[in-house]
């Protein structure tokens, strides 16, 4: 009995390297195994970069809500008191502050007063978002408080007001500089309630990442904002932050428990979570349409194998009749295939982590040629394009490409090994 040869002998990768690398004048088909590998690089390219961009969008987006917004925001009911008056909010905040803090997997609790005013400077008006805020808890807030992106000094802060930078940049704002706030519900008079108009100045300038909060907020000492609100001896609400955001909704039940029978709850993923659903949706939707775009390109290596098959028809008969095998012949087509799939996803690979790592570079660039305004913080809510490049995201571009590139390959390998050898030097 004849001794089988070893899979993938060395003879084998020696024909498939020089079917591979043959001229047009020798039958080859360089050309075509050059536009398959193209067309393969780019392909893996656009998944993996668009994979990237899409992650650090992202993480980008989760970042700025987690960093300068609460992770749960408790409020209290509207409740009559004993003498039949409406009361919203907590007379006693620093007790329920205290007592969610005191909640395992809470890293701060801060009581809070808010109200929205009309800000002018200048000869400018611009709305904002008022939080009254103790400077202690202002301190500990991420990408505002101390070591974020900021101009002034937040010891000064009882002493003023903080503001975004964007809201400064509008009203032509400096540290400083004087800012006046306008609120509806001022002072209540035999006539009616008048505005409140109060000027502050301006000791701490931010840059909390997102254009919404840089535009439109500012932190206003606690017990100021009490007096300016008409809030004297309460709290709207008090805000929260966990160790994991991304399991907040776990500790749910213990907050209410701390915060009282009165209390409501509002997290992040309740505000922002249609905008992450819709992400979600889009993310499946953009891998799905790019497998698509890795699945054409693969098919580019069938015509290119099929030409090769019916081009050395001659040589399959040939070697069939010095004894190769079937297997040995699906094998030599296999290789060729596999070859260009596995070199253009490598080549791919590269270029795409090449992009997600120099992006802001190739952004700049691309900015530049286009006269500026490629990317609009205001529609965006981020001042940049990200990119997070990640180990499932590359390893899931590679197995795809790959094997959609072994697969397509395995039928026109199979009509090599099955050609009849009489039948392909019939005519020779």
């Amino acid at each position: 009995m004849a001794n089988r040869t070893a899979p993938f002998a060395p003879f084998e990768w020696m024909i498939a390297w020089r079917y591979l690398r043959a001229k047009r004048a020798e039958g080859g088909i360089s050309v075509m195994t050059l536009i398959s590998l193209v067309g393969i690089t780019l392909a893996v390219f656009a998944l993996i970069a668009t994979l990237a961009v899409r992650a650090g969008f992202r993480a980008e987006f989760v970042d700025t809500i987690l960093g300068a917004n609460a992770h749960v925001t408790v409020y209290a009911q509207e409740r009559l008191d004993e003498n039949g008056m409406r009361l919203r909010g907590f007379p006693d905040f620093d007790a329920v502050a205290e007592r969610i803090r005191a909640v395992e997997g809470v890293t701060r609790a801060a009581p809070l007063v808010r109200g929205q005013i009309m800000a002018t400077a200048n000869g400018q008006n611009a709305g904002g978002d008022v939080y009254g805020i103790r400077a202690e808890d202002l301190r500990t807030i991420p990408r505002v408080g101390d070591g974020a992106e900021a101009e002034g000094d937040l010891a000064l802060f009882d002493e003023g007001v903080a503001i975004g930078s964007v809201l400064a940049r509008d009203l032509g704002l400096s540290v400083g500089d004087r800012i006046r706030l306008i609120s509806p519900d001022g002072v209540k008079t035999a006539f009616g309630t008048s505005p409140r108009v109060n000027a502050y100045e301006v000791v701490y300038i931010f840059t909390a990442g997102r254009y919404d909060i840089d535009k439109t907020r500012i932190y206003m000492p606690f017990a100021e904002a009490q007096s300016y609100f008409n809030r004297e001896g309460f709290a709207d609400e008090i805000e929260v932050m966990v160790e994991d955001p991304e399991t907040v909704d776990r500790h749910a039940v213990d907050l209410s428990m701390a915060a009282g029978e009165h209390a409501l709850l509002w997290t992040w993923r309740d505000s922002a979570g249609s905008f992450l659903r819709a992400l979600d949706i889009e993310d499946n939707v953009m891998f799905i349409i790019l497998s698509i775009l890795v699945l054409i390109a693969s098919m580019n290596i069938i015509s290119g194998l099929i030409m090769l098959v019916k081009n050395k028809g001659r040589d399959i008969g040939i070697l069939r009749t010095m004894g190769l095998t079937e297997g040995s012949v699906l094998r030599v087509f296999f290789i060729c295939g596999a070859s260009t799939g596995l070199v253009g996803t490598a080549l791919g690979v590269v270029l795409g982590c090449l992009f997600a790592i120099y992006i802001d570079p190739i952004f700049s660039f691309v900015n530049y040629v286009s006269g500026g305004g490629v990317w609009d913080p205001s529609i965006r809510g981020i001042y940049n394009l990200p990119a997070k490049l990640q180990l499932s995201d590359v390893v899931s571009a590679v197995a795809l490409s790959l094997g959609l590139s072994f697969i397509v390959t395995i039928f026109p390998a199979r009509r090599a090994a099955r050609m009849n050898p009489v039948e392909a030097l019939r005519y020779e």
